[in-house]
């Protein structure tokens, strides 16, 4: 049996899961719950929750920040939009979504104003002009001379083979009647549009699955035959609406449909209701259909140093500077995927696109190489995969350099990441009930939380030991199995174990209590820095149990710099 003095000062690999316990080059924990990996490498006790407000029901959070000083959380529930400003609701705004619906909600930000979309719904606008709010449909630009309307125009698959025959319709001059070769409309077509005979037409009446009646700005000529050569709107409640959305080089994109998965469209530059392709002039509108060898959905696009396409089968890239409709660079890079049957917004971090994967088990991070050319997805939580377990949400804060993923469960999985100082921790939180929604604003982070049968929204604070303000949590951090001169241990007696903390006022070691000089429980104080140990006996002879745990269920802070044991062990 030989001795050891194992001290371990830096724990920048977090929780890690137990196929790693028997690594050497791993600063890592086999537990660690509410509490965060320093820029050190130390632990500190998580920040409590603040209550903010009471909610009706389950919503989900977005930030809005219109300037500088300037910044709202939204909190979208069923058929609502709750505007929050400084802890105080401020508006309740009427919005066309079920709670079901904004899984698969997107948005994109632009000044004081959010662009939403949906498979399922006309993208929508939510305006702050002045002291107030607005809601209102997303309309595509129309051209004074003749009203038509600047959407983008395709042809579908299953619409290859059908005619029109056009023939003129008692209703006036500029009606028509569409009579198809085959079955073809539904009532979903009312109000949908069509390009045929250089005509832009509405449809206005659904008569039979091969007949409605067509609407036109002026007079026509009638065809002698047949039309095949015609187009419909690409976005339309009959053929779906944009999936995602961003903004790149001054315009707006939209990524997929549910008719169309893989298209890309750009707006004209500065015009970002404006789909026209025109004559393929540099700053006119820009259509693109990935083309690989397997079906893939675009799940988000996201604007970075390139247009970044994230699908369910891979990553893409425009590298194209200025990307015009005659230079559109475009590529896969890797072959990871994305989440499709919900939106969880891809998050910047240290300059690169951070992105749940497909299968929900791994988080990674899209970067260019270190010649510029080629982006890799390297995974980010390789060492803890245990903690993703069906991600519901996701938001970073650039602040706290912290990385919040809420789980079905109702847990939350968090990343401290600082890649200058060697920092990739994950650990989870958890609270008196469940995490439902989060967002990060100004340095702050907001999160949705359900108990007792109530859903609250809370922020993290500084200044907050408590959940809620009322509720208390645990912290506990556990290390890895015993390793001692390359081997793993096989009965270990430990004699000590201490711990040097930083302004501490609460800490068990093994579940016996450490002595802390009685003045720093007093309010003044910040807490004890120094060392602080107990002594043991006994023999632990399952070494695949943590030889030391660090915990406490006392609503005081504690920050633990190094932990050190003394004792014997046998291999």
């Amino acid at each position: 049996m030989g001795d050891f003095i194992k001290t371990q000062n830096s724990f920048a690999h977090g929780e890690v899961a137990p196929e790693f316990f028997a690594h050497d080059n791993i600063n890592g924990l086999s537990r660690l719950e509410n509490m965060d990996v320093l820029a050190g490498g130390g632990l500190s006790r998580r920040r409590g929750l603040q209550h903010i407000a009471d909610l009706e029901s389950n919503a989900r959070l977005i930030a809005f920040s219109v300037s500088e000083n300037e910044n709202y959380i939204l909190a979208l529930n069923d058929g609502h939009i709750l505007v929050f400003n400084q802890g105080v609701q401020i508006k309740d705004l009427l919005s066309p979504w079920a709670f079901d619906d904004l899984m698969k909600l997107q948005y994109a930000q632009r000044f004081g104003t959010i662009i939403f979309v949906h498979p399922d719904y006309q993208p929508y606008v939510l305006k702050k002009e002045s002291d107030d709010f607005a809601l209102s449909k997303f309309d595509f630009a129309r051209n004074d001379s003749d009203m038509t309307v600047n959407i983008p125009f395709m042809k579908f698959d299953d619409a290859e083979n059908i005619k029109i025959t056009v023939t003129a319709n008692d209703a006036g001059n500029n009606y028509a009647t569409f009579t198809t070769n085959e079955d073809f409309w539904t009532t979903d077509d009312t109000e949908g549009r069509f390009l045929l005979l250089n005509k832009q037409w509405t449809i206005t009446e659904y008569i039979s699955p091969t007949v409605v009646t067509a609407h036109t700005n002026g007079t026509y000529s009638l065809p002698s035959g047949a039309v095949s050569d015609w187009r419909e709107a690409a976005f339309s409640k009959k053929r779906g609406w944009p999936c995602s959305i961003t903004f790149h080089q001054d315009r707006l994109v939209f990524g997929g449909s549910r008719s169309w998965p893989s298209g890309v469209w750009l707006s004209q530059v500065g015009r970002h209701n404006n789909f026209n392709v025109g004559t393929g002039l540099d700053d006119e509108a820009i259509f693109i259909t990935l083309l690989s060898q397997q079906r893939q959905q675009i799940c988000t696009v996201v604007s970075s140093d390139n247009l970044q396409i994230l699908t369910s089968a891979g990553e893409w890239a425009i590298s194209s500077k200025p990307l015009t409709p005659s230079a559109v660079d475009i590529k896969q890079h890797t072959s990871v995927g994305s989440v499709s049957q919900r939106y969880l917004q891809p998050q910047k971090i240290e300059g690169a696109t951070v992105f749940i994967s497909g299968s929900k088990k791994d988080i990674r991070e899209l970067s260019l190489d270190q010649l510029g050319e080629n982006y890799n997805a390297t995974d980010l939580c390789a060492f803890s995969k245990h903690l993703m377990q069906e991600p519901v949400d996701v938001a970073y804060n650039e602040e706290t350099r912290q990385l919040f993923v809420v789980m079905q469960s109702g847990d939350m999985a968090v990343l401290n990441q600082n890649s200058a100082l060697g920092i990739s921790a994950w650990g989870s939180y958890k609270t008196q009930g469940q995490f439902k929604s989060v967002t990060t604003i100004d340095g702050e982070t907001f999160v949705v939380v359900y108990r007792e049968d109530k859903y609250y929204l809370e922020k993290f604070s500084e200044s907050v030991l408590q959940d809620g303000d009322k509720y208390g949590f645990a912290f506990v951090a556990s290390a890895l199995p015993l390793r001692a001169s390359g081997h793993n241990a096989n009965k270990v007696r430990v004699r000590k174990i201490m711990a040097r903390v930083l302004n501490t006022k609460s800490l068990f070691i093994n579940d016996m209590r450490a002595d802390l000089p009685n003045e720093v429980y007093s309010a003044e104080s910040k807490g004890y820095s120094g060392d602080v140990s107990i002594n043991l006996l006994g023999v632990q002879r399952n070494c695949m149990n943590a030889p030391w745990t660090i915990k406490s269920s006392e609503q005081l802070p504690a920050t633990v710099l190094s932990v050190t044991m003394y004792g014997y062990y046998l291999v």
